[in-house]
């Protein structure tokens, strides 16, 4: 017996960190150039990324800081109403562990207000950066999250204990290799080099029935290139016929009830 839902041999994750321009707003508030590249997300690449999930009928969670749900309401609106989940990721996409024990309250709870006025209650949390505290832990029990997607020491979703205790909380664990900023904002590779770098390792996911996390960001995934690798490996992937898309909420629950 395999652990995912009868049919399906492995489980794919897509996940999108919706920053826009929250991380440069905190870190540049003056450089307005660099904040412009964020603008891309909410006036371009969010369209075009729901258009595409339409397409394939695929479901995703948005990992969406405070700031860009203030911002950008409608856009943040639009996720929900073509059935994605929206999860929680700071407020201005700020580093946890270089604030002060009140700051990171205010964070949260700011986040947790500005997800409100959406209609959202998250279950799930992504530290910006993966950057997680003692404290970080704290708030997300306090807040009644369900799952954290943060570490990178499976491949497996697991119950997350730290330093040693249960936090209830489900892990869907992540991974640098996974993710679209090393490979296109920070190296700036060709679309072909990530893909040849996702494959196979989705490949060798699937052959060991386990779970595939990839981690986007609109702004860079979302230039056309990009995006129509991203619609190839999906495709693919789909054409398995035992691949299962979930969002993060239904993984973590799934998880919860296996491993209860």
């Amino acid at each position: 017996m395999g652990f995912w839902p009868d049919g399906y041999r492995c489980a794919v994750f897509l996940s999108f960190d919706y920053d826009a321009s929250s991380a440069v707003m905190w870190r540049l508030p003056l450089d307005v150039v660099a904040q412009s590249r964020g603008r891309f997300a909410p006036k371009v690449a969010i369209p075009r990324i729901l258009d595409m999930l339409d397409r394939q009928g695929v479901r995703a969670t948005f990992f969406t800081p405070g700031w860009t749900v203030d911002n950008y309401p409608e856009s943040v609106e639009e996720i929900i109403s073509r059935g994605h989940e929206v999860a929680g990721h700071g407020y201005q996409h700020e580093r946890m562990t270089e604030i002060s024990a009140e700051a990171e309250e205010s964070v949260f709870d700011r986040m947790m207000a500005a997800l409100e006025r959406v209609g959202v209650k998250p279950e799930g949390y992504r530290a910006p950066y993966w950057l997680v505290s003692d404290r970080t832990i704290r708030h997300l029990r306090r807040l009644g999250f369900r799952y954290s997607s943060n570490f990178m020491d499976d491949d497996m979703p697991y119950m997350l204990r730290y330093r040693g205790e249960e936090t209830g909380l489900v892990e869907l664990p992540v991974e640098w290799m996974l993710d679209d900023w090393p490979q296109f904002e920070t190296n700036r590779r060709a679309p072909d080099d990530a893909y040849r770098l996702w494959k196979p390792e989705f490949e060798g996911i699937y052959e060991l029935g386990r779970y595939f996390c990839l981690t986007c960001h609109p702004q860079a995934i979302g230039r056309i290139s990009r995006l129509r690798m991203l619609e190839r490996l999906i495709e693919e992937m789909k054409a398995k016929g035992d691949v299962w898309f979930a969002t993060g909420r239904e993984i973590a629950d799934w998880t919860r009830k296996k491993l209860s």
